[in-house]
């Protein structure tokens, strides 16, 4: 078990090769569901604590963000228990609650949706207490 450097929740990383943690970031990719069109699309995610934000790109090489959203707009993250995405995958979809939207996301496995959650609400939450 390791330690993600995001929270106090410990999960096991070095299983889960869908997943890239460290200090600063956690990175991967994850199917989104398009708010125009609603097909799920695969799309690099980065969570980074230094810049405070959660955006993703069409693929790892991270040019150029496609969208995304600053912690201090991030109200909630949470399984999608309701499956009020008609994911195809439940059980590993989550939504990234913002002000202005919701993110459905399919991650690939359980765990990986898990490590994501915990690491978008832990550092999203690190950021709003760190602001009172």
């Amino acid at each position: 078990m390791l330690q993600t450097s995001a929270g106090h929740i410990r999960h096991q990383v070095e299983v889960v090769p869908y997943v890239s943690v460290t200090p600063t970031s956690c990175r991967g990719y994850l199917h989104k569901l398009g708010a125009k069109f609603h097909t799920w699309s695969k799309r690099w995610f980065v969570f980074d604590r230094e810049t405070k934000t959660f955006v993703y790109y069409w693929d790892k090489s991270e040019k150029k963000p496609r969208g995304g959203a600053y912690f201090q707009v991030i109200e909630e993250v949470y399984l999608d228990h309701g499956n009020t995405s008609k994911s195809p995958n439940p059980l590993t979809t989550f939504i990234v609650k913002t002000r202005q939207r919701r993110y459905y996301l399919m991650a690939p496995s359980g765990e990986a949706a898990r490590i994501w959650i915990d690491v978008i609400f832990t550092g999203a939450q690190g950021y709003t207490e760190y602001l009172e």
